[in-house]
């Protein structure tokens, strides 16, 4: 959701740069429209497309989380010279068919667990011993993907269904297909947490098949870098559109 981008809005804010985030269709306030209406990444990035005529940003850069970094990929790859550059958090490289070729299995191993019964409290605990080394206005910002239900429980503003139309995009997609086709700079942000051997692999395949890509790895880190580590990542985006001359191409971020 939106909210998980809180702290490095705040810091890019603090250093005089406009930031707009958004909940992706599904995901926590936006429209949750029907599956028939698509979460294919020819709709979400459309959808990415629309926000920025809206907004009449011109030659923004635009980061992605995860699911969202493959958005952003999406986007360098159809929409050539629509960002100025683009930052993959955790994602852009991800390649799920990879690790599950079969798509019941990765269904399986994928799916997300369920919070039946489950109330904010409860999870406040849990993300609170999960990852002690969250703010507590990150642990917050977190709880947002989460909706409040008339019996006191929580449940994800992203359902089950939703969530597994958007991974079964995900899985399909092929990001090795797709770098060659992206010509704006490219700052990767990998966390340094498990599987490190496959995800070592996918990144190299991205800054050699991204014609203009470097690789910041965050070591122990969560899969969340702009929730654990906000302050760090926003300095590095800075840092990065600065020795590549982004802010000067329209300094709509």
């Amino acid at each position: 959701n939106a909210r998980t981008w809180d702290g490095v809005a705040a810091e890019l804010a603090s250093a005089g740069h406009p930031v707009a985030a958004i909940d992706q269709r599904g995901h926590g306030l936006s429209d949750k429209l029907p599956i028939e209406a698509g979460y294919d990444f020819v709709t979400v990035t459309a959808d990415l497309i629309k926000l920025l005529d809206s907004l009449d940003w011109e030659a923004p850069i635009v980061a992605g989380q995860s699911w969202g970094g493959n958005v952003v990929l999406s986007l360098g790859a159809f929409h050539p010279g629509r960002a100025a550059g683009l930052v993959f958090v955790d994602g852009g490289f991800l390649a799920a068919k990879r690790r599950a070729p079969i798509w019941e299995e990765a269904y399986e191993i994928f799916k997300p667990p369920t919070f039946a019964g489950v109330t904010r409290a409860d999870m406040r605990r849990r993300m609170r011993e999960y990852q002690p080394e969250w703010s507590d206005a990150g642990i917050e910002a977190t709880l947002a993907n989460f909706e409040d239900l008339p019996d006191g429980t929580v449940q994800p503003w992203l359902s089950l269904e939703r969530h597994m139309t958007i991974f079964r995009a995900l899985w399909e997609q092929d990001p090795t297909e797709l770098y060659h086709r992206v010509q704006e700079p490219v700052l990767i942000c990998p966390a340094g947490n498990h599987n490190m051997g496959a995800k070592r692999e996918l990144v190299a395949a991205a800054t050699e098949g991204l014609a203009r890509a470097e690789a910041h790895w965050f070591p122990e880190t969560a899969h969340d870098i702009h929730v654990h580590r906000p302050v760090e990542l926003a300095q590095l985006m800075l840092a990065w559109a600065g020795r590549h001359n982004l802010l000067e191409q329209g300094d709509k971020k």
